[in-house]
């Protein structure tokens, strides 16, 4: 009998870590593991840890001269020959600079996403969550964007190779999923979907309706770049219209979603005015698609995410929460009731935190100041994912 769920922690990815003031921190995943151990959803029982990905694995997506670079500037005192080519890997910009220990923290984090979509898709679990995984900047011959190497890619190069599965990746950061696009641009067998704030104001500067593929793979790329600004009602309605065309068009064999929680009014890094309510629906809606469409088949990564107190350790409980149909996830979908975060880790994280913590898992947002421009942001939107699902 297949098992529901199956959490993946990789106790190696607390090294994956840029420095101290850097906005991808490693903090954020211990907040959010902690927060569903003390909220009683997640156990011992339900975890397991996967062994690091080896040069070979790597290889499937990235060339063997840049992860040759990246296990060399790895090192405590990297050598000036490879200290002079970190600029040309994308290794020596402030956003992703090299570090040490960086080779072994991003291959367990690309060892665990492969380990999710192996379990999922050879049957043993339905679903599996990797909150360390997401690192969807990274390409095949360069970092980019805080990410090193392509955990998403990888395990979807995997599936494709072990299993021959048609593979539905979604993308929920707020920035465009450029790395994971552009390595299967032409595969007619994973269409990478992302719904992201526009690139005309935001890294990476992709992600536009247009970009929908070439030569076989041409149409299952689509992107859904919403306005600056966008709101709860309008994100959910440009998500819910188009993924459900998406999903019923490419009939995949299995789902990943990428989970990157910065499209939050609180990030620090974008302009969409999002609340914890998308984080509440999203997975939701993605739950529900894997059952009807891929027999529950469905891995969840984590990435982006920058207000790493108030709204990380929320948003990406809350993916579990649904994924294992807990109580409390019940509990806010059919009352939307907003009860209380646990006291327990309240207490334990309150003094360190920089602003106050959230006392509830979704926002009041009846103190929210409304954005100006609210309808003419709605009805952009609106002509925006018209054309992204014109020919679904």
């Amino acid at each position: 009998m297949t098992a529901n769920a199956v959490f993946i922690h990789q106790p190696e990815a607390s090294r994956y870590k840029f420095n101290e003031d850097h906005p991808f921190h490693p903090q954020r995943l211990k907040l959010a593991m902690h927060l569903l151990e003390d909220a009683g959803a997640l156990s011992d029982e339900q975890k397991m840890t996967a062994l690091p990905a080896d040069e070979a694995m790597l290889a499937l997506v990235h060339r063997e001269d840049y992860i040759e670079a990246v296990k060399q500037l790895s090192q405590l005192s990297p050598s000036t020959e490879f200290v002079s080519q970190a600029e040309k890997f994308g290794l020596r910009t402030e956003d992703t600079p090299f570090f040490p220990g960086m080779h072994d923290a991003a291959s367990s984090i690309v060892g665990g996403s492969a380990l999710a979509a192996d379990l999922v898709m050879s049957g043993q679990f339905k679903h599996a969550f990797h909150m360390a995984g997401g690192l969807h900047h990274a390409f095949p011959e360069r970092a980019s964007g805080f990410c090193v190497y392509n955990d998403a890619a990888i395990a979807i190069t995997r599936l494709r190779q072990q299993f021959n599965a048609r593979v539905l990746y979604i993308d929920t950061d707020v920035h465009h999923g450029d790395g994971v696009q552009w390595t299967f641009y032409d595969n007619p067998n994973v269409c990478t979907y992302s719904i992201h704030e526009t690139g005309k104001f935001l890294f990476p500067g992709t992600g536009f309706v247009h970009e929908r593929g070439i030569d076989q793979g041409f149409g299952a790329s689509i992107n859904v770049p919403v306005e600056p600004y966008t709101e709860d009602d309008s994100w959910l309605e440009c998500f819910s219209s188009t993924i459900e065309k998406v999903t019923a068009a490419f009939k995949p064999d299995i789902i990943i979603s990428q989970h990157g929680c910065d499209a939050h009014a609180y990030d620090p890094l974008s302009h969409t005015q999002c609340s914890m309510r998308i984080y509440h629906a999203m997975p939701a809606i993605i739950h529900r698609l894997a059952h009807e469409y891929t027999d529950g088949r469905w891995v969840a990564i984590g990435g982006g995410g920058y207000d790493i107190w108030r709204v990380v350790p929320r948003a990406w409980a809350l993916v579990w929460l649904e994924m294992t149909d807990h109580p409390i996830s019940l509990r806010l979908r059919e009352h939307d009731s907003n009860e209380s975060l646990p006291e327990k880790w309240l207490a334990h994280w309150e003094s360190q935190s920089p602003e106050p913590l959230p006392k509830h898992w979704l926002d009041d947002t009846s103190n929210w100041t409304p954005m100006p421009r609210r309808s003419e942001i709605e009805v952009r939107n609106r002509q925006i994912t018209a054309i992204a699902a014109q020919d679904l």
